[in-house]
């Protein structure tokens, strides 16, 4: 298998690395000559500035595409119409009529779309899961998400709603296995010349609800989130992969990186690994592109009910 990426800014250099350790990395493309150089002799693989002319030079399966939001559409629709199986960082686009275009495009194109949205591979966020799905501790009812930190430095063109809340509502969509009828924000800039802080408010059906709380204000990196069950609070720790489950029967700790049964794996190699399982047909992969347009509609509703202060209300298909 055969694969290229498009963009080694930022996150991206993380996925040429493991794509490289994976020995699938066939080609790197980044408009900076500096740092596409850099990377293509770092992995020994062909380098490129122009996308349009490593398409007309290289054989590959499927392609990453890890580049500032506002390119995604046109970069995506190019290697789908190319039928070349396509993995877009998150969010999948800005708009999400962009999005559903593109999947229409890769439906009947007969290939694998899909969307970064790394935490379902996060191994303490899969031990939810299967709590979830097998009512372990009740009906899940509430969840509540903090994700805090100084602002990435190559963070361009979007704000933290798109950049950072949108992991947050994949994952309360992906527990609950629903999406929200009723979305209602507060978001503003301190800092920073687009939002920097924001409480989101996502209101499911039978009254369950998600709190997301995120900003790039605070110095201290925070990435925690609480489930509440009809017969336990679990807390789960992002950074650390830990789950901290309290019920009648007292606390109990599961899992952590270093520790516990077996070895967490990293969620990118995970992420990447499940990817390239289903282009082989071994598997079917976490994320559907359908549901990283429903993200993205539910973050513009987010941006939208704290211009408006008000709620705003969604007719989205699960």
């Amino acid at each position: 298998m055969k694969i290229v990426q498009i963009g080694t800014g930022g996150w991206g250099r993380n996925h040429a690395r493991i794509l490289s350790e994976l020995g699938v990395l066939a080609a790197i493309c980044d408009s900076d000559p500096k740092r596409s150089a850099e990377f293509g002799s770092k992995y020994m693989v062909s380098h490129y500035t122009d996308v349009d002319k490593m398409l007309e030079s290289e054989e590959f399966d499927g392609a990453f595409v890890v580049t500032p939001t506002v390119t995604h559409a046109a970069i995506a629709t190019k290697l789908l119409n190319l039928r070349k199986h396509v993995f877009v960082e998150k969010p999948l686009t800005y708009d999400m009529q962009e999005g559903a275009e593109l999947v229409r495009l890769a439906e009947r194109q007969k290939v694998l779309l899909t969307c970064g949205y790394i935490e379902r591979f996060n191994p303490a966020v899969a031990r939810v899961k299967e709590m979830v799905d097998q009512n372990r501790y009740g009906d899940l009812l509430m969840l509540e998400f903090h994700r805090e930190n100084r602002m990435p430095l190559h963070i361009k063109d979007v704000g933290i709603i798109y950049d950072t809340s949108v992991h947050d509502i994949d994952t309360a969509n992906w527990l609950f296995g629903d999406v929200p009828n009723m979305v209602f924000a507060r978001a503003a800039s301190k800092l920073h010349g687009q939002e920097d802080f924001a409480s989101i408010m996502l209101g499911y059906s039978d009254d369950r609800v998600a709190i997301i709380s995120s900003n790039w204000i605070t110095p201290t990196r925070v990435r925690r989130s609480e489930a509440v069950f009809m017969d336990a609070i679990v807390r789960l720790n992002f950074l650390t992969q830990k789950v901290t489950v309290e019920d009648a029967d007292g606390q109990e700790t599961l899992g952590g990186r270093g520790g516990g049964e077996g070895e967490d794996g990293e969620p990118l190699l995970l992420e990447i690994r499940s990817f390239l399982d289903a282009i082989q047909g071994r598997g079917e992969h976490l994320v559907r592109a359908r549901e990283a347009v429903n993200v993205t509609a539910i973050a513009r509703a987010a941006l939208l009910s704290s211009q408006k202060g008000m709620p705003i209300y969604l007719d989205l298909r699960v």
